[in-house]
């Protein structure tokens, strides 16, 4: 599926991966592959993210850490839309 990570400032991603974890509204939830669509708050936490074929651009590799394959990165809040196995988050 495909991720795209946008701030205020630029998009700070845009990949392919396999599974993404978010800090929702009502606790912490995870979209794979084909995931129903879905909109959804988020909150101050970690976007969590898995794929093999990761891209990041290098003017933003900073902001996410990688620990073994799982890359993060921290967010204060921001939106979520999942549709059509794209995965849109809006953040700052």
């Amino acid at each position: 599926m495909i991720l795209e990570i946008v701030s205020p400032e630029a998009t700070l991603l845009k990949t392919d991966v396999d599974l993404i974890s978010v800090p929702g509204i009502n606790g912490e939830f995870q979209m794979l592959n084909n995931h129903a669509p879905i909109v959804s708050l988020l909150v101050k936490g970690l976007i969590k993210f898995k794929g093999e074929n990761v891209n990041i651009d290098e003017q933003y590799e900073s902001k996410f850490l990688n620990n073994k394959g799982e890359y993060t990165l921290p967010i204060k809040s921001g939106t979520i839309e999942m549709k059509e196995n794209k995965v849109i988050i809006l953040t700052d």
